[in-house]
């Protein structure tokens, strides 16, 4: 059951980085208060690593148990492991280098020259099996509750690695793809599914900048998911759209609260 979208608009990307950055230590530190632990899905793109540098530069950060934290990743460009267009690559340069995580619960996606070699099904059939293995009993699905599932939304409406109209958006089984043929580069990657996506409890879509405005009115307009998959990425408990205001240039006001900053 899809969770109406909630809005929050700020003045531009910076103070949304920070926002969200802020955002995002209350409901890791709640998580860890009431279950013990957290489990984030991390993004990349530029609005996902302004949102880790935010987070990397915030005083609040030491307020994280960085050891009892579990980081996923939503897609992954397939390069070899260090290369820097890979998402994780990013993310340690942002923040994850400059915390104390546990490695073993730093779940990076395989790169192309891993164990599974080029076979980019295989790393993906991998990965599921690693989401499968952490999912308890009573997450009723082959993937964990993750806390906060972070997407960014390109100016096509995808996220993760999910494009319009492509075969990874209309899976309905399995919960990790690869993905052939993407019509930006690197054409191979990585991807979880709508499925694995929509097991989260909250899902956070991130878009900022002008390129974006379009993105995001078709995919509150009511789209399909097949034409739009940002329209098809909620959460079980909340979706959180979290734009600045170019991004949400082209939405009716009426969709959004005239209190956001």
């Amino acid at each position: 059951m899809s969770t109406a979208p909630q809005l929050v608009v700020h003045r531009d990307k910076e103070l949304m980085a920070q926002a969200a950055a802020a955002r995002l230590i209350t409901k890791i530190v709640d998580a860890q208060a009431s279950r013990g632990s957290a489990s984030v899905v991390l993004t990349g793109g530029r609005n996902g690593n302004g949102l880790l540098a935010a987070l990397a530069a915030a005083p609040a950060r030491d307020a994280i148990d960085w050891a009892r934290l579990d980081l996923w990743w939503g897609d992954e460009r397939f390069l070899p492991e260090g290369d820097p267009e890979r998402n994780v690559t990013q993310a340690r340069e942002a923040l994850l280098d400059a915390v104390p995580l546990d490695p073993k619960r730093v779940h990076a996606m395989p790169a192309s020259d891993g164990p599974h070699g080029t076979d980019v099904d295989a790393a993906a059939a991998a990965y599921a099996e690693e989401l499968a293995a952490a999912a308890a009993p009573e997450n009723h699905a082959p993937v964990p509750a993750f806390d906060i599932l972070m997407l960014g939304v390109g100016p096509d409406t995808h996220v993760a690695s999910l494009f319009p109209e492509l075969p990874a958006v209309r899976e309905t089984e399995r919960t990790v793809v690869g993905v052939h043929g993407a019509p930006k580069p690197p054409p191979t990657r990585v991807t979880l599914t709508l499925p694995a996506i929509r097991a989260a409890r909250e899902v956070w879509l991130l878009a900022a900048g002008e390129d974006k405005a379009e993105a995001a009115e078709i995919a509150l307009a009511g789209a399909g998911e097949i034409q739009a998959p940002a329209a098809g990425a909620y959460g079980r408990s909340r979706t959180l759209w979290l734009l600045d205001r170019a991004a949400a240039s082209q939405l009716p006001r009426e969709l959004y609260p005239a209190a956001s900053a």
